[in-house]
This record gives C-alpha cells, structure tokens and sequence, in this order.
C-alpha cells in the first residue's frame, strides 16, 4: 500500500515551496518571537505563504503552537508545557513580549496562509485532527513528526486527507538504503529532512534520493537552510522546498530564479 502523490493534495501546488521557520526572521520580527503571531504575520506579509510550526497541548488539552516542551528557552515564564494549564500559558510571553498563540488562532488570523505542523507529543495527534476538521484546512497543513508512531497515528486517524511528511524510517531507507527505495511501499507525501543524518553525520540527501522521490510521487524539502550558496545548491540538486530562517536570502534567490510563488 502506498500514500497518494504530493500533486493530489492543494497543499504542494507551488513549482517550489518556501517555508519560514518558526515564522523566521524579518524586520518587523526578530528571532527572539519565534512562533509567535507576529513572527506569522511578518512572514506573511514579507510573502511567505507557507508558515513552519509545531504543536504540543498543555494540560489541559490546549492546542498551542510551540517548539519546546517546556517555556524557558524563549518566555518569560518556566515548566513543562503539558503540565500546565491554559490559563497559566496564555500569561507567558515569547521573548518576553508575545502570547504564545493556539493553532486556532494561527489558523483564523491567517486564513490564506499554509502551515507545515510538526507534531511534538502523542498527546497532540487528536487535538490536531480536530482543529484542522474544525476549521476545514485539510488542504491548508502538512503534517510531520520526528515520532513514527505519531505520524502514523495521525494518518490514520485523517485518513489520508490531509497530507502527511515521510516518517523518520522513511526519511532513512530513502537516505541509507537505495536498494530498498524501488519497493519502498512509501506513505507519505514529502521528505521534510536535513542534509545529514544529526547523529551520525551521515549523508542522507543527494540526487539520487532526490530522484527516487519525485519516482514515488513525493517532494523534498530540506532543513534548516539559512546561507545562500547552500540555497542555490539545494535548488540545483532538485529539491522542491526549504525550510529557512533567513526570509530576505530565500526570497531573493527564488526571485532571481523565476520560482518565487509567495502572494507579495
């Protein structure tokens, strides 16, 4: 059994996606508000219309858009995300400044806007579906987990209508083993990835993955890419989509390039 092709969902209809990560940086949103709505909004109105987030809940089974599990790397307020209440996390402050926002309210406050979702607790799988169903944005979200078992929860529990990244074994059989990718009944919908394998240091994007994706229907976006000639090299090995930081530098190469597809 195989997962539907990439150009089956609205989700990849761009020739080449350009994903702010975290919201990125930009003038009117520093690094220090990292998944905050502001750092959407610059994003989105620097022409981005592919957002990169993640999700956990918190005890109370809140739906928040947040990296970490715990608040003190970048709020003004400390403890473990699911061990808190809503109403104790609706007071921290991202880079002392910012609310952290709820997936729904990323997904009201950017009604046009596309957001790549990050699962990052089990606990979050069914808060997700229902959120996206909730707000019809099945063709508005790709969702990912480092997890095996939460990505493959998920697409189960959405049945396939909402396209899904590769899982973290399918990410390495494409990566490590290219015996195995002819066969590879592969499910998801793209490889989002980085170049090497993180604890090993081992290669896991060259052209001939690359090619073995487009085979199977699927496309490849690598993370995080935040210096230009990496850029400009990803996007001649064939790659159709990087996760960045650096706005400015991603939008100006895709210009140059004639692959820019943001709304501004």
């Amino acid at each position: 059994m195989r997962g539907r092709p990439a150009d089956q969902y609205a989700y990849f209809d761009a020739p080449f996606i350009a994903l702010a990560h975290r919201g990125g940086i930009t003038d009117e949103a520093p690094i220090e508000v990292e998944n905050s709505l502001r750092g959407f909004k610059a994003a989105w109105d620097f022409g981005f219309r592919h957002l990169e987030t993640d999700v956990h809940t918190t005890a109370d089974g809140v739906l928040v858009a947040f990296h970490d599990e715990v608040l003190d790397r970048v709020t003004d307020a400390a403890g473990r995300l699911a061990a808190l209440p809503w109403a104790e996390v609706e007071r921290a402050r991202i880079g002392g400044t910012e609310p952290i926002p709820r997936l729904d309210d990323l997904l009201e406050a950017l009604p046009q806007a596309r957001f790549n979702i990050d699962i990052k607790a089990p606990g979050a799988i069914e808060p997700l579906a229902s959120t996206i169903e909730r707000h019809a944005a099945h063709d508005r979200v790709c969702v990912g987990s480092f997890h095996l078992a939460s990505i493959t929860a998920f697409r189960k529990r959405t049945g396939g209508r909402v396209a899904a990244s590769a899982s973290p074994l399918e990410v390495g059989v494409f990566g490590l083993a290219p015996g195995l990718r002819r066969v590879w009944p592969l499910l998801g919908q793209a490889f989002q990835m980085p170049e090497l394998e993180p604890r090993t240091g081992r290669r896991l994007l060259t052209r001939g993955m690359v090619d073995a994706a487009h085979r199977h229907g699927a496309v490849v976006h690598v993370w995080t890419i935040n210096e230009r000639p990496d850029m400009e090299r990803l996007i001649d090995l064939g790659v159709d989509g990087i996760v960045t930081d650096n706005l400015a530098t991603l939008k100006a190469v895709l210009v140059e390039r004639d692959l820019w597809e943001g709304h501004a």
